[in-house]
């Protein structure tokens, strides 16, 4: 390759190694590399020349290929300044790319080939880590006797769509078995609050006798301080003694009280792989899986996989309350009939869901000014309440074109103008 220089002289570079000369050069006649054109030039990335500019040179030994080096290319665009995606962890990294690119290989290796390619070792070192508290006594609990819970708050969140939100991801840990239950939501209010630990309590067969919590004002009205006990808000409390267990807030600024869920936060933050890439729907769905991937996997700390060890703590939990009263705790839940429209009624207006529910029966729940479809406990379908009489998602509307007009040449544009026209004949 030739580079052109302004002085009228041409720089003949046959690879890499030659850039740290051609470095020298430029230094020399106090111009600047343009490091975007050598990489287009020479068919690499542009970490990669800055790398060979700064002096790298490869060992002259002949090493042994990594089964991750066929990913270097995938791996390098994930973790490119223009990657929406952030990875906090190479364990989150190496997780994302077993599950979405079919990477074969143990965590250890991964993280060996990580920490041996520079610009890849430089991402994860850049980023901010939060120091471990000092001091801290570990401490484990008798089966039955506690559960921690915590929020992971206002995580900002960029949708497949391009809509940018704020989720909120409610957790709960029983202390000796470490299983753990995690809720998406929009909001963190006391009925969501409420509704979230009633079907955790039925998921996990009982209740633990003390829950650990923060002194969030959907819990508590005074917080607990080193001089003052704090005071469980009203509601709370009526809930606490429904379900039967004491109310444990851990003193103001000292979340290490409740470090088991606290060290549930670490592995949330896999959220911020799928930025731009789900639908809030199918980030639900992810945060569902994530728990029971992590509830299936072996826990260092205890030696044991939580998934097998809750079977053997549910024998200690306290019984669960009647019915009635867990009821009464709920979010309600709707039954409907998904019409040959493929839409679903509520309050007299119509939601639209995919074609493939036509004719079947759907639960709905209003959370958080929306209304959410599922069908066998999947999250179908999501939209925000609305006066509306017919409210449809692009893609449900597309759907339906494409079985009553299948040979039409342009569904995509005919969708978005149907839906503009629908609009407008529906606003109130």
């Amino acid at each position: 390759m030739y580079i052109m220089l302004d002085i009228q002289t041409e720089v003949e570079i046959h690879s890499l190694s030659d850039l740290p000369k051609f470095k020298e050069l430029m230094e020399n006649i106090n111009m600047k590399i343009n490091k975007s054109q050598l990489a287009r030039e020479m068919g690499v990335d542009r970490r990669t020349i800055d790398k060979y500019l700064n002096g790298f040179t490869p060992k002259k030994t002949k090493e042994k290929v990594s089964i991750v080096d066929a990913y270097y290319e995938v791996i390098a665009a994930l973790l490119s300044d223009d990657s929406k995606q952030v990875f906090y962890y190479r364990r989150v990294l190496w997780q994302y790319l077993k599950e979405h690119h079919g990477l074969k290989c143990g965590a250890s290796t991964f993280r060996r080939y990580i920490a041996q390619v520079p610009e890849f070792a430089r991402y994860f070192t850049d980023k901010v880590r939060i120091p471990s508290p000092k001091g801290t006594v570990r401490y484990e609990t008798e089966p039955g006797q506690q559960a921690q819970f915590d929020w992971k708050e206002s995580i900002p969140f960029e949708t497949k769509n391009g809509e940018k939100i704020e989720v909120n991801v409610a957790a709960l840990v029983l202390g000796h078995s470490r299983f753990r239950v995690f809720h998406l939501a929009l909001k963190k209010s006391q009925d969501i609050l409420f509704s979230f630990l009633t079907e955790t309590f039925e998921k996990i067969g009982g209740v633990p006798r003390e829950l650990v919590t923060d002194n969030a004002k959907t819990i508590m009205d005074e917080p607990r301080t080193e001089y003052s006990s704090g005071k469980v808000n009203k509601r709370f409390a009526e809930f606490a003694k429904d379900f039967g267990f004491m109310v444990r807030p851990c003193i103001a600024g000292r979340p290490r009280t409740k470090g088991k869920v606290e060290t549930q936060m670490k592995f949330l933050d896999e959220i911020h792989a799928y930025q731009g890439q789900l639908t809030l729907e199918e980030l639900y769905l992810f945060i569902e899986r994530l728990a029971n991937r992590i509830n299936q996997s072996f826990h260092q700390g205890t030696g044991k996989i939580p998934l097998f060890a809750l079977e053997k703590e549910k024998s200690s939990l306290s019984p669960l309350p009647p019915e009635r009263i867990r009821n009464s705790y709920r979010m309600k839940h709707h039954t409907v009939l998904v019409n040959a429209s493929s839409m679903i009624s509520y309050k007299a207006n119509l939601y639209s869901v995919p074609t493939k529910y036509i004719g079947k029966k759907v639960e709905i729940q209003i959370l958080d000014e929306h209304i959410w479809v599922y069908y066998n406990m999947e999250c179908i379908a999501k939209h925000p309440l609305s006066l509306k009489k017919l409210n449809y998602r692009e893609t449900d509307y597309k759907e339906s074109l494409e079985i009553s007009a299948p040979n039409y040449p342009d569904i995509d544009t005919l969708a978005k103008n149907n839906l503009k026209t629908i609009g407008e004949a529906y606003e109130t």
